[in-house]
């Protein structure tokens, strides 16, 4: 994961910075920078109560900053514009997607798509696009109060998609879908962005995260802070018959001294039972922000 050169990247779509925010004695977002670029994904991580959700909401124009910028550009957007105009390029998915227990995910959708200005044929058939792409289609007509939470996270995305939005926010989505949804969602948010979109997500899920993110933001204490890059990981070494307790961890500093690594000791006749990753470096750059446990 790298951050996107400055002398070959698209200008971000949206821009955060020096962004504060509290309640009342509470500094829940004391500094944040951020940029998001058309094409990528950014993961936000960090312990709970680090700020992440009050730093989404503002940038999501549902709340309004105390102090600091934020701006949005490309597509022929001004640099600053009212919270109002920024929602119609957003698409925001809550960590919980609160439904109308009483509508059907096709009402829902639909109600959303006329909200953004879509006129009723177009919303319609808008929404069972959506429907069908995130595997909702026979849930179409029945009510939201059927649906399980894994379900209603995935109606959530696809609320967030209505308006084709150009920036894409997501609190923790993956929280109670089941691992088939959680790949499919990866696999979503890539096309998303492959479409030049700029995506966002908040997760606690690492490895996962890991997986989509092309930029990393840290952020604990209200404050925000880019990782430096690393590859260097430690890796675990069991012999056969082997017990588990006295394995040994290697400190190697890339995939190719890993690999190099591996070959001398087969190589050496060594009867090498295990050899795994242990951390990755998304979870290494998190255990570095020395985080209290929440």
């Amino acid at each position: 994961m790298t951050l996107p050169s400055p002398m070959t990247a698209p200008a971000p779509a949206l821009t955060g910075a020096g962004l504060g925010r509290s309640f009342g004695a509470h500094h829940a977002v004391v500094h944040a920078d951020i940029a998001l670029h058309p094409g990528r994904i950014t993961g936000l991580v960090g312990p709970n109560g680090a700020g992440k959700t009050t730093l989404l909401l503002m940038l999501a124009g549902l709340l309004a900053p105390d102090r600091g910028v934020i701006t949005m550009g490309g597509g022929g957007m001004p640099a600053v514009v009212d919270p109002q105009t920024m929602r119609g390029h957003i698409g925001w998915m809550p960590d919980v997607f609160g439904t109308w227990e009483s509508l059907t995910p096709r009402e829902i959708l639909v109600a959303f798509a006329r909200l953004n200005g879509v006129d009723r044929a177009a919303a319609d058939q808008r929404a069972r696009e959506l429907l069908a792409h995130v595997h909702l289609a026979e849930f179409t007509d029945h009510p939201a109060s059927g649906l399980s939470r894994g379900q209603k996270q995935r109606l959530g995305l696809a609320r967030a998609l209505v308006n084709h939005p150009r920036i894409l926010l997501l609190d923790e989505p993956a929280s109670g879908m089941d691992p088939r949804s959680r790949i499919e969602l990866r696999t979503q948010l890539r096309a998303v962005a492959d479409a030049g979109a700029a995506v966002l997500v908040s997760s606690h899920i690492l490895g996962e995260l890991e997986e989509m993110v092309d930029d990393v933001v840290m952020m604990t204490g209200g404050h925000t802070r880019v990782p430096a890059p690393t590859t260097a990981a430690r890796w675990r070494v069991r012999l056969v018959d082997q017990p588990a307790d006295q394995a040994v961890v290697v400190e190697l500093a890339d995939d190719a001294a890993a690999a190099a690594y591996l070959a001398h000791h087969l190589g050496q006749g060594a009867p090498i039972a295990e050899f795994t990753r242990l951390h990755s470096g998304l979870e290494r750059a998190y255990l570095d922000l020395d985080a209290d446990r929440t």
